[in-house]
């Protein structure tokens, strides 16, 4: 079987979502829709308060080579442009609320039209000015993905269907209930990238979704292929070394070996971008958790207050201890319920007050973190150097090389925050790198 060295294999929890089909949440009273939910620079606001707009209205034009545009996902009356804090970082930054008029009357340039005659370089504006980004959770624009440098030639597209976080199962319903869309979405990619080995690769623990793909993907001569369950399987560079046995250099991308690696619920983006002129307005997110007291999966628009998701799912059903945006593996705590959501946010996950709390203890060297690093570190000695300040050491030692996926800590038998530390180096070292 198909997989990549190290990693591990935490408790799957998806069986609360997996068969439940995905249902619209009804259209939020008001909307916090951040200009920055992307990797790069923040959206320039193109409204001010005051301004009426439709659903898909464009409200935030890139502004740098790597940004993304961000529209309206509800019809109304912009109530303010103003700083907010953002729901991932608690940075502040330009966000733009939107109350409903109730109506969501969609913007009249959004309507089904033949774009089987768009060039290459239609195809690659309409995905930039669509805010299309990559929907598995780093949200990185997909047009810039989709343009690699003439020095760096593809040969290999890659369609991550595996969805190896624990409880989120919104791409696995993706795959079952919309997999002709998504096969339509990947041949516009290998299109723009002009490539024929197409794999579309999803976990051996969704047969149900390798049957639904594989029928849609034949016509089309795209492969799908099985991996190994084992996280991080879907990451990129442990999915671009399970399938094609290529290692992604230090400090390199996928485009260093030929690859490039989207999402299944970025080429359903795609397709509706192409197909029906949609910008990236709603997606589908998992709500789940053991304190949360019916789990779903939802269409969602984006900037909706998480609270309202709750609400559509029954409530709380005990004490929350943690709420986390994504998975429990690479998700991010927030602080309230009241924060939106955004492109990335492949699922909501409430988790009871018990499972929130536990203890850090002294390294025993027992050298699992070794183990399961799918990156080949050593988490061990990389939070040595680190405690001691010695960021540079740990930047020789490839700490910027760290996915971030958190099987170090989760293999810990002394429960260090080893990804924490981490992240710490990372952000230190750009910051004296920008200084420099």
């Amino acid at each position: 079987m198909l997989t990549f060295r190290g990693g591990v294999h935490p408790r799957e929890d998806k069986e609360a979502t997996e068969h439940k089909s995905v249902e619209v949440l009804p259209l939020p009273a008001r909307v916090y829709i951040p200009l920055s939910q992307h990797t790069g620079a923040p959206s320039k606001a193109v409204v001010q308060k005051g301004s009426q707009v439709k659903t898909g209205t464009l409200i935030g034009e890139p502004a740098g080579r790597i940004s993304a545009a961000t529209h309206a996902s509800i019809s109304g009356t912009v109530a303010d442009v103003a700083d907010m804090p953002h729901p991932l970082t608690g940075r502040r930054g330009p966000t733009v609320v939107i109350d409903s008029d109730g109506a969501d009357a969609l913007d009249e340039a959004i309507k089904e039209r033949d774009y089987s005659g768009f060039p290459v370089e239609q195809i690659v504006e309409t995905l930039r000015l669509s805010g299309v980004v990559g929907m598995g959770g780093a949200a990185f624009p997909t047009y810039f993905k989709l343009t690699p440098p003439k020095e760096k030639p593809i040969d290999t597209l890659l369609i991550n269907g595996c969805e190896c976080e624990p409880f989120l199962t919104a791409d696995h319903r993706l795959m079952l209930e919309q997999p002709a869309e998504i096969v339509e979405g990947v041949a516009i990619m290998s299109k723009v990238l002009g490539v024929k080995n197409v794999l579309i690769v999803i976990e051996d623990n969704k047969p149900d979704a390798v049957k639904a793909m594989s029928a849609a993907a034949a016509p089309s001569g795209f492969k799908v292929r099985k991996l190994k369950t084992k996280y991080p399987q879907g990451a990129e560079k442990q999915l671009i070394k399970a399938t094609t046995k290529r290692e992604v250099p230090s400090g390199g991308l996928p485009m260093d070996v030929g690859c490039v690696v989207q999402n299944v619920g970025t080429a359903l983006a795609v397709r509706d971008a192409l197909r029906v002129n949609r910008p990236l307005y709603e997606r589908v997110t998992t709500v789940t958790g053991p304190a949360v007291k019916e789990p779903k999966n939802l269409r969602v628009r984006i900037g909706t207050p998480v609270k309202s998701l709750i609400e559509f799912c029954g409530g709380y059903s005990a004490e929350v201890g943690k709420l986390i945006m994504g998975g429990p593996m690479m998700g991010i705590a927030v602080s309230s319920d009241e924060v939106p959501v955004v492109k990335g946010t492949s699922g909501v996950l409430v988790l009871g007050r018990a499972a929130s709390v536990f203890d850090e203890h002294d390294c025993i060297r027992c050298g699992r973190c070794v183990q399961v690093c799918p990156m080949g570190l050593a988490p061990l000695r990389l939070n040595n150097l680190i405690r001691r300040g010695q960021l540079d050491a740990a930047k020789v030692e490839h700490v910027k090389d760290c996915i971030e996926c958190g099987c170090c800590a989760y293999a810990c038998p002394a429960k260090i925050r080893l990804v924490h530390q981490f992240k710490y180096a990372k952000s230190e070292l750009l910051a004296k790198e920008r200084k420099a």
